[in-house]
């Protein structure tokens, strides 16, 4: 007899009758008592359970007649629509009734639920849409929040919300923490300390074994024949039904492939059924991976990590796991997002493990080395902080935060990549200067996209371009409906085509153009009822530039210039690097604009674009150009140019050379040239390069101090002149513009107009720039070298009795002495020791080689002179 023949108080029996012996058989049903006196006594509690412990179903069941509900509902959180779904259809079938009556759900674009629901079961965006609306969740007495150990960002977020509503608004309000592996002590305290109840659950060993280090692919392209070649294996000496845990859909639609080939050519495969599982199937296809086989049947269940741990697949005992997920990361320094693949955690690991042992023994067979294993990170990354922060800072902002910090987390939203959503949402219209949101950003977040796509949406209508942006929206929160050869055109104008014409042919994937279709006109009724600002005049755009101008709208930073170069690479507007990959007929365009990128490496690869022409952004965006004078340096040229530029960000639509630009402008311009290139560039001649060395000498001599008091010297080093150019080079390039009209320039005046009068004088008594020597002739001192040096013919010298000095006679130079053809026969400090004890030898040396040239056996008494024996007999 159906539940529905008994009348009242009979079927309310019935069900708590109903409930009590589903639950009996569940594991969960030892801590339920002592869950629901820990909810009447506490706020919050914290329960942990493995996976296949009942948690999901039977828990908001039990707690249906809790005195504490008040006539208020149970929400439930679920991480995935797939998992909202099977979990209500669960709860409802326990229950004897259909979903929408006491157990209902409610996921983007759908809602089943009536008057009579008590547990609505919801998805992350509908959790944070519906605290948006009523802070307080007036109807709802408790909060679940399943599979927290996920830690998705929505779930921190939402969590985060809940706790701050019942801090100041809801007191009454309890909140219920429900996860299969989670670090217990840490969301405890998060939860005031909340309680902690953990159940065992019900789990059968699971024989794990790993790949010897000879099988394991070194390359991921390989894993759908390997996942393939071991799943047939497995099959043919394991019982039951086997789950293959993949990366993504194109690998499940890989492995099926070949599966169907193999199976197509082998009898005894004819009762395996072969049903793939990923968030994006149909109902009917989700139920055939779920259910339980017929009798005699078997079933390979091709999942991605969506069977990880919220969903119960009936009859499995065989996990194949390639260890692989598929995640999609932000790059702040890009501030792009990029889908890589990589190692599962060891938490994943153990839980997809399990999954082989919910009704017997099982077995696990991992496509990686048990050494491996060890080098895997114990837990998955939260996505809060790898992920694009731009949609939970508008969230904030509709709350009231503008600082994260004001809410609780388990960990804080990092500080970079907020600013840096904050700052696109500004860009965007969505923020104002203060980080309050705007009525613009208002209308963005009732769309439950993005924030670029929902400013997209909203701004379309300016230009009566909704049916279009609706259907790009939707685009690009799907999955690519080209399916094949079709996927590398990176065209997203034929995509956009397809989904008018409603075409149907091998390229389209049907089933997820239905869904773009179905979520396009979902947004394209909520555009409708927005009245457009009566001061609004529809612009009229190119047929051709429609799609482009409309991306451009939610990517204002992905605006592209081709380069036109072999290597098809585009300059970004944010002054980022893009390039195809193949050869594309978009790499043939002047403009694009870029939807999808491949943030990683220096030129990120482009995944779908469409073209714009130069006047569909000069009309669409003229906000955003800006008309400047560029005054550079050209570096072929070797001079300066002055460019009248239309600038797009970084991008230049157009430019001139400009007129009437400032010298000063134009010095300053070859100044920089002049610190980028190195002083080297500059027309050093030996005076300016001593000048430089004199100053240098006396900031680095300690016997300078007690000469100098009071007198502070310039910084001449090479370091000291770049940072200082604008003081003493600036003033002397007024009509210079080339590097071959530096040469004008005298150096050493310029340089010593830098010192006062006083410094001048000081500069030449300490170290004057020559040296009188005996012969009357000035020698100039190199002041380059330490000690300076004093180079002069050994025949000046005669008569010279002590080392000549500088420093006020405080400092011997170093004196080379030469010969008369000017090389060096003996280099000294102290002449003195020089005359009294190697003269005579290097005198009879230089009288055998240069025998013109006077060698007195007594220098001290000879005349210095710098004429040969000859010249000084004639007396000249």
């Amino acid at each position: 007899m159906s539940p529905k023949a008994y009348p009242g108080y009979q079927y309310r029996q019935l069900i708590e009758i109903t409930i009590i012996a589903a639950m009996s058989e569940l594991p969960i049903h030892q801590v339920l008592p002592q869950l629901l006196q820990t909810l009447a006594e506490h706020s919050n509690v914290v329960l942990q359970a493995p996976p296949g412990a009942g948690k999901t179903t039977a828990v908001p069941l039990a707690l249906l007649s809790a005195p504490w509900l008040s006539g208020k509902n149970i929400m439930m959180l679920e991480p995935r629509r797939l998992a909202a779904r099977a979990a209500a259809a669960r709860m409802a079938f326990q229950l004897g009734e259909t979903v929408g009556e006491t157990v209902g759900y409610q996921v983007r674009g759908e809602r089943r639920s009536s008057a009579k629901t008590r547990i609505l079961v919801v998805t992350e965006g509908i959790l944070t849409r519906l605290l948006q609306n009523d802070p307080e969740l007036g109807s709802s007495a408790l909060v679940i929040f399943d599979e927290f150990h996920e830690r998705s960002l929505q779930a921190d977020l939402s969590l985060a919300l809940c706790l701050q509503s019942q801090e100041y608004l809801r007191d009454d309000l309890k909140l219920l923490v429900m996860s299969a592996t989670l670090d217990t002590d840490s969301i405890s305290t998060l939860l005031d300390d909340a309680p902690v109840i953990s159940s065992d659950g019900r789990s059968f060993a699971v024989d794990i074994e790993y790949l010897s280090h000879r099988e394991t692919l070194d390359d991921q392209r390989q894993i759908p024949a390997l996942m393939t070649r071991k799943i047939e294996e497995s099959m043919r000496h394991e019982e039951g039904s086997l789950l293959a845990f993949l990366p993504g859909v194109a690998e499940i639609r890989q492995v099926e492939s070949l599966l169907r080939e193999r199976f197509a050519t082998d009898a005894r495969c004819g009762d395996t059924i072969i049903a793939p599982l990923f968030g994006d199937l149909t109902r009917e296809q989700q139920d055939q991976a779920i259910s339980p086989c017929a009798p005699g049947k078997r079933k390979i269940v091709l999942a991605t990590n969506v069977a990880e741990t919220s969903l119960t697949i009936e009859g499995i005992r065989i996990v194949v796991d390639s260890g692989l997920m598929r995640e999609s990361r932000f790059n702040p320094n890009s501030g792009m997002n990029h889908l890589i693949t990589s190692n599962i955690s060891q938490a994943s690991a153990t839980q997809r493990a399990g999954r082989a042992g919910r009704l017997s023994a099982g077995y696990c067979l991992r496509l990686w080395s048990e050494g491996q294993q060890q080098s895997l990170s114990t837990k998955n990354t939260p996505e809060i902080q790898r992920s694009d922060l731009a949609p939970l800072a508008l969230e904030l902002a509709k709350w009231g935060v503008s600082d994260a910090r004001e809410l609780h987390w388990l960990e804080t939203p990092p500080p970079g990549p907020m600013s840096q959503a904050q700052q696109l949402l500004q860009q965007l219209g969505a923020l104002d200067a203060s980080l309050r949101i705007t009525p613009h950003g208002d209308t963005m977040l009732a769309f439950g996209v993005h924030p670029r796509l929902a400013h997209m949406l909203v701004r379309s209508i300016d230009w009566g371009l909704q049916q279009q942006a609706c259907l790009l929206a939707a685009l690009l929160s799907e999955r690519d409906i080209f399916r094949g050869e079709a996927r590398w055109d990176r065209d997203i104008s034929k995509r956009i085509h397809a989904l008018q014409t409603r075409s149907n042919d091998h390229r389209t994937d049907r089933a997820t153009s239905q869904r773009v279709r179905l979520q396009s006109n979902t947004w394209l009724s909520q555009l409708q009822k927005i009245t457009p600002k009566a001061d609004e005049t529809t612009l009229e755009i190119d047929s051709a530039d429609e799609i482009g101008a409309l991306l451009a709208l939610a990517y204002p930073d992905r605006i592209a210039k081709s380069r036109r170069d072999a290597a098809r690479r585009v300059l970004l507007s944010s002054g980022r690097g893009a390039h195809f990959s193949h050869d594309d007929a978009l790499a043939l365009s002047e403009y694009l604009v870029v939807a999808e990128l491949d943030g990683q490496g220096r030129d990120a690869r482009i995944q779908l674009a469409a073209e714009i022409s130069s006047n569909g952004l000069q009309a669409c965006f003229a906000d955003l150009i800006k008309d400047v004078v560029t005054v550079r340096w050209d570096n072929a040229a070797g001079r300066v140019e002055a460019l009248q530029q239309s600038l797009l960000g970084s991008l230049v639509l157009q430019q001139k050379p400009a007129t009437q630009v400032p010298a000063e402008t134009l010095s300053q311009a070859l100044l920089d040239a002049i610190r980028q290139k190195g002083l080297h560039t500059l027309p050093w001649n030996t005076e300016s390069v001593q000048l430089r060395s004199r100053i240098e000498f006396l900031r680095q001599n300690n016997e300078c101090t007690a000469l100098m008091t009071d007198t502070p010297l310039p910084d001449w080093s090479d370091t000291g002149l770049l940072e200082s150019l604008e003081e003493w080079l600036l003033p002397h390039l007024q009509g210079l513009t080339k590097l071959d009209q530096l040469g004008q320039l005298d150096l050493f005046s310029i340089l010593r107009h830098q010192l006062d009068w006083s410094l001048q004088q000081k500069l030449d008594e300490l170290t004057p720039s020559h040296y009188l020597v005996p012969s009357g002739s000035r020698i100039r001192i190199d002041y380059q070298e330490t000690p300076p040096i004093l180079a002069v013919r050994l025949q000046e010298l005669f008569g010279l009795a002590q080392t000549p000095t500088i420093l006020k006679k405080r400092y011997p130079l170093m004196v080379h002495l030469l010969s008369p053809a000017q090389r060096p026969v003996q280099i000294t400090r102290n002449l003195a020791n020089f005359w009294a004890n190697t003269y005579q030898e290097v005198k009879k040396e230089l009288r055998i080689k240069y025998q013109r040239h006077y060698w007195p056996d007594d220098p001290l008494t000879a005349i210095a002179t710098t004429k040969t024996k000859k010249r000084m007999d004639r007396g000249h």
